[in-house]
Formats: structure tokens, C-alpha cells, sequence
């Protein structure tokens, strides 16, 4: 038997504090997961998690769907061969024939056949910043969304129920941008240099601590990039000889930074707590494949809020098992921090947990903060250690100083340091818009996915050609909205997906909803067979 003894430059936690028995049960779970003697995990998770089933049909016109597109793409790229139809997409050059092919025909299929055809549903030009209601570049297409050319027309205030602006920080509020403008006009825009060369400044040091205050943590550093934070220092905390138990839906800059590092991936059932156990309790048992070595590192990789399902992590079993079997936790909180908990500081708030327990916590500045960039936080030891040895540390430009003085005054507004209450009644904002948000849609029949207190809504579309009217019906409607499909998410559950904010207005919702409820019956969305109590009104909802 190889008994792990976690040897790396992480500081080891104790193993006190949380005990599986003192953790609360979770609401969507009607029973306790029983995983073996002492080791019954429940989840302290205060709102309830839906994920209901498409009736039958459903799943069936979907695949019929996309089995009439397949044949309908192999007819046209026969069309194709023959010379009967033009070809716009990339293809190899006719003297190049005997060289490895840049461009995979068959590669391509998808998106020249499907995408192409309802392009216009994405990368719509926007001309204005992304606040409840933006303004959008209108565009047309000559030759079937192949190439698109402006109008020169605009849509004025569509309602933005697209990006990321949680708690209304993306704004042009000069009385709120002062101090903003002042760093401007003190650092310049750019400071040209990395943090360990000659490119810290007094304000990224302020930040850093004021993170670290934040989280409640001993020590943070920041990065100009949120992708970067997962793809330059997973590889600088783990490596050949690790194991990373990874989080089946994780995102993509989480997936890139364990490939780069080396370590052996094994990914989890979506927050399946029984899948998780069985592959620590093998890596602690059997070790490294064929020499049984007691692996050198196992961590345990999972995010906050979930950005394709609106779920959030079962942080409170998560940490009970990392506890029991001495593994490393690291959590992306790119869309919880700021987003949930009572006072916005995210999952360890919203489960009442110590941030201590929490090995690694990363986040990013571009929700929540109306800003750029990301950061690490943790034990002290931690974050000297990634200053020498982080790529994103050593070799990236230091953080914007406009950009840094944004995160400054949004943080200290959160926080009430600047004197005001306007940070704690956004956070409360949010939570309200989301619950409200979240019961109306659920009382008109739509199958919606995830937490309650997640402000990620993503709604189920299920059939190709729906996702493309739903987008441009909501259009039409001056309502701007994301959808998503295959492959980003699996081929039965092509998605509209929800960011509420704080600056989102009563009306606003009920406008939305109201043209929601229509969409929904004119393209048959309903397909919700549950019923949901009627609640005329949870603005008197508190934290």
C-alpha cells in the first residue's frame, strides 16, 4: 500500500476544524451519502440545485436535429467538390497538396455546415460599456453569415443580459471613477515592465493586501490576465510525479494549466462526491501507476460557481475529503467571489467556512470588479514561493495602474472601507435579482440549471435550430442574450445562458421575463413537467 505524504512548497494545513458528521445536509439531497465507515459527508449548501431531465422527445427531435444538419453537410460538401457551390473556408493550396495539411477538412465539417448558418447569434459588435443596457453595431450578411458588413445603424439600450457585470462595477460614473482617473493621470495607462524587474508599483502592493484582507487570508499576488492566473501557475504548483483530480466541467484555463504542468489528470464526476472519494482513496492506496510510489502531490481542483451550469461547488464535503485523505484544494472563484456570500466574498462565506482550509484560492478581477486581470491567495509561504517561480509573475507586464485603481475602489466599496453602504446593498441587489430571476422563470416551465444563489442562469434549448431563433427573437425584442452550444456543452443541451447583475432594475427583470414568457410559448420552450408554487414578490428577501 503507498500511503501519500504530500512533499511540495505548499504549507501543510492541519487537520482539524471541519468534521464530516457537523456539516449540514444539503437542500437538493434528500438522503446523506454514505461513503464507509466515519466518512457520512453532507453539504452545509443553503439553496437548492435542480438539474431536471428533457422529456424524451426532446432528446430525440435534438439528435434527429443535428442527424438532418449531418446529411444536409455531407449533400452540400459534395455540392462543394463538384464546383456546383462556392467554397469560402480556409482550405490548402493546390501546390501544397504533399505538405502536412495546415487545415483538416473534416475538422471543419461542423463549422461549415452548422455554425456558419447561424453565425450572427455570436460576436455581435458592441459600441458601448457593458452595463444593464448596452448598444449593439447592427450588421447583415450577403452571402449566409460567411462575411458580415455594418449597417451603420445602431440598437440602442438592449437590455444586456450577457456579461459578467455582477455587481454593476463596469460603469462610467464619474463621481465613482475619480480616484480612477487620478491614478491615470499619476501612473500613465501601461507600466512597460514585469512585477520583479522594475514594474511594481506602490498601488499593486496596496491591492495585493487589501485581497488578502478581503479574503481573509495571510498573503496575495495579482496578475494582468485571468486566464493566465490557471494556465501559468497550476504548472508552477504541481508537476511530474502529482495528480491533479480535476472536476469534469472545470473551465478551460484550469484544463490547460494541468496539461502544462505534467502531473497525471483524473477527472471527477460534475461535484459527484462519491466519484471524487473513490479516485482519492485508489491514489492513496495504489500510488503512481507501475511503481506504486506514494504520489508526490494529489490536488484537488474545482471552481466556485460553475459558468456553463450555474452549480456550485459542494465546498464542505470537498474539504472534508481533502482533509481525510491529505490533499491539496484549489478553487477557481473566477464567478463566486464578489457574486455570493452574505458580504460577497464568495463559496468560504456563503458555506460559512475558514479560508484557511481552502489551500490555493484564485479569482479574477473581470466580473465582479468591472475590471481585468486575476489573483492568488493563500498562506504566505504559498505566494512567495509562485514570485520566483510563476511564468504570469515573471515574464507578464505588471497590471495595468487604471485597471489596479478600479479593483482598488470596487474592493474597498465592497468592503464599506470607503465610507458608504453602496457595496454591501449591491451584493444584496444581486442576490435578490437572482432569487427573483430564478422563481419566475421557474413558474413559467422553463428547465433552468443550477444553484439558487447563482447568478449564472442557464436555460435549456436543447434543439439547434431553437437556440438560433431564441438569440434572434430576443434580438428583435432589444433584449441581448448568449447562447451556447455543442461543443461547449453536450450535444443535447444547447443552452441560453444568464448573467443577472446589481444594476439590473425590477422593471428591467419583468420586462425581460415578459418577453421571455413570449418566446417561450411562440418556440415551444416550456418543457419544465415541474410545478412551482407562485411567489408574487421576494423583494423583501434579505441576506
Amino acid at each position: 500500500m503507498a500511503i501519500t505524504v504530500a512533499s511540495s512548497t505548499l504549507p501543510q494545513l492541519s487537520l482539524n476544524g471541519l468534521k464530516c458528521e457537523d456539516v449540514k445536509r444539503n437542500g437538493f439531497h434528500s438522503r446523506r451519502e454514505t461513503r464507509g465507515q466515519g466518512t457520512a459527508v453532507a453539504s452545509k449548501q443553503p439553496r437548492q440545485e435542480s438539474y431536471e431531465q428533457a422529456p424524451m422527445y426532446v432528446a430525440v427531435m435534438t439528435y434527429l436535429g443535428f442527424g438532418i444538419v449531418t446529411l444536409f453537410g455531407y449533400f452540400r460538401d459534395f455540392l462543394r467538390a463538384v464546383g456546383l457551390e462556392k467554397r469560402h473556408i480556409a482550405q490548402e493550396r493546390e501546390e501544397q497538396k504533399d505538405f502536412v495539411p495546415l487545415y483538416q477538412d473534416f475538422e471543419n465539417f461542423y463549422t461549415r455546415n452548422l455554425y456558419m448558418r447561424v453565425r450572427d447569434s455570436w460576436n455581435r459588435p458592441v459600441c458601448s460599456l457593458p452595463g444593464p443596457v448596452f448598444d449593439l453595431m447592427e450588421r447583415v450578411s450577403d452571402d449566409y453569415n460567411w462575411t458580415f458588413r455594418l449597417t451603420g445603424r445602431t440598437i440602442h439600450n438592449a437590455i444586456n443580459m450577457g456579461s459578467y457585470n455582477y455587481l454593476g462595477f463596469a460603469e462610467n460614473n464619474t463621481d465613482f471613477l475619480k480616484t480612477v482617473a487620478a491614478k491615470t493621470q499619476q501612473y500613465g495607462v501601461g507600466v512597460c515592465s514585469t512585477r520583479q524587474e522594475i514594474g511594481t508599483l506602490s498601488i499593486h502592493e496596496e491591492l495585493e493586501q487589501l485581497v488578502a484582507n478581503f479574503l481573509k487570508v495571510e498573503s496575495s499576488m495579482t496578475f494582468g490576465m485571468g486566464f493566465a492566473v490557471n494556465s501559468m501557475n497550476i504548472p508552477a504548483i504541481v508537476g511530474k510525479g502529482g495528480l491533479i483530480l480535476s472536476d469534469e466541467l472545470n473551465h478551460t484555463s484550469l484544463i490547460l494549466g494541468a496539461r502544462l504542468s505534467g502531473a497525471t489528470i483524473r477527472v471527477f464526476k460534475h461535484n459527484n462526491m462519491h466519484s471524487l472519494e473513490k479516485m482519492l482513496k485508489e491514489a492513496v492506496c495504489s500510488g503512481q501507476p507501475r511503481t506504486h510510489r506514494p504520489w508526490k502531490k494529489i490536488l484537488i481542483m474545482v471552481e466556485g460557481i460553475y459558468s456553463m451550469e450555474g452549480s456550485v461547488v459542494r465546498l464542505p464535503e470537498i474539504i472534508a475529503l481533502k482533509k481525510k485523505y491529505k490533499a491539496y484544494l484549489y478553487v477557481d472563484e473566477a464567478h463566486s467571489i464578489g457574486a455570493v456570500g452574505p458580504s460577497g466574498r464568495g463559496v468560504t462565506e456563503l458555506f460559512n467556512l475558514n479560508p484557511s482550509d481552502v489551500d490555493v484560492m484564485m479569482g479574477t478581477f473581470t466580473k465582479s470588479f468591472g475590471a481585468a486581470g486575476g489573483y492568488i491567495a493563500g498562506k504566505k509561504d504559498l505566494v512567495d514561493y509562485l514570485r520566483g517561480h510563476s511564468h504570469s509573475a515573471v515574464y507578464a507586464a505588471a497590471m495595468s495602474p487604471p485597471v489596479t485603481e478600479q479593483i482598488i475602489r470596487a474592493m474597498k466599496c465592497i468592503m464599506g472601507t470607503d465610507g458608504s453602504t453602496e457595496g454591501i446593498r449591491r451584493v444584496r441587489q444581486l442576490a435578490e435579482n437572482t432569487r427573483y430571476f430564478r422563481a419566475r422563470l421557474k413558474e413559467m416551465g422553463f428547465i433552468i440549471y443550477g444553484n439558487d444563489d447563482s447568478p449564472v442562469v442557464p436555460i435549456l434549448l436543447y434543439m439547434p435550430g431553437k437556440v438560433v431563433a431564441f438569440a434572434r427573437e430576443m434580438l428583435e425584442r432589444k433584449i441581448g442574450v448568449v447562447v451556447v452550444g455543442f461543443p461547449a456543452t453536450p450535444i443535447t443541451e444547447a443552452r441560453a445562458r444568464f448573467c443577472l447583475s446589481a444594476s439590473h432594475t425590477r422593471d428591467m427583470l419583468n420586462q425581460v421575463l415578459h418577453h421571455m414568457n413570449e418566446v417561450g410559448d411562440n418556440l415551444c420552450l416550456k418543457f419544465s413537467r415541474l410545478k412551482y408554487p407562485s411567489c408574487p414578490d421576494l423583494g423583501d428577501e434579505t441576506d
